[in-house]
């Protein structure tokens, strides 16, 4: 007898879960394990998010500072004692007049305008061109550099009709306006006129004071996860030259 109540107690006691218990707690686990699954595709679409984003920017810092670093230098010649800026910079294609250091295409359609920059510069004088670099020749170098956008929405250097070099990458178009002086009635060097490449005289090209930059940028990665966030996003910037700006500006 006492054996029976003694085996009845341990069945009791080794008693597991019914069906629908572990119905219910295999939802349960399905429900969390659900939520975390969302929680980290949420965190990875984010990330990846931030990660376009922080791309995007330093394209734009990057071909912006390159951009303005070159232009800033065009017609520089490092000894006035020497030279001026017409013996300094001798008339060459596409440049029509000696001494101009500025020359440009029109496109109005993408993938846009192209500029052409020329300075010279003397050895070891830290005045970088296009492509990031400076003159380490050993004697006095002139560098052209052309900025243009290709199919493949790149942005080019072209130094020295040399091999175009990629700086960044997902640029749609550059559009550039020429901030010139074209009355001369007063003494400064003040802009009064915003030309295209094609509105551009001969005389115009020799006074260029300052260029507007505008580089739109390929957003459409980010846009596809981010509804709301724009196609493309354009970045301008108004470049003064150095050799035309000034005290009397």
């Amino acid at each position: 007898m006492r054996s029976t109540r003694t085996v009845c107690r341990l069945r009791a006691q080794q008693q597991g879960f019914t069906l629908v218990e572990l119905t219910v707690a295999l939802f349960i686990g399905l429900f969390l394990l659900g939520g975390l699954l969302t929680l980290v595709q949420d965190m990875r679409r984010t990330f990846g998010n931030q990660n376009q984003l922080a791309q995007l920017q330093d394209n734009e810092r990057l071909a912006m500072t390159l951009i303005t670093d070159v232009i800033q230098a065009a017609g520089y010649f490092p000894n006035p004692t020497l030279n001026t800026i017409a013996t300094a910079l001798p008339q060459v294609a596409p440049f029509q007049q000696s001494g101009q250091a500025i020359a440009g295409t029109r496109n109005p359609a993408a993938p846009g305008d192209s500029i052409f920059v020329q300075f010279l510069t003397a050895p070891s004088d830290g005045v970088i061109n296009c492509t990031g670099n400076s003159n380490l020749t050993g004697a006095n170098q002139i560098y052209v550099n052309q900025f243009s956008i290709d199919g493949n929405k790149e942005l080019l250097c072209t130094l020295n009709g040399q091999a175009p070099v990629v700086l960044v990458t997902g640029v749609t178009n550059l559009q550039i306006l020429y901030g010139v002086k074209t009355s001369f009635a007063v003494a400064n060097n003040n802009v009064d006129s915003f030309l295209y490449a094609d509105q551009m005289t001969a005389t115009d090209w020799t006074n260029v004071i300052c260029v507007k930059v505008t580089l739109t940028f390929d957003n459409s990665t980010l846009a596809k996860s981010q509804p709301g966030q724009p196609l493309t996003i354009p970045f301008t910037r108004v470049i003064t030259v150095m050799g035309r700006g000034g005290v009397n500006t």
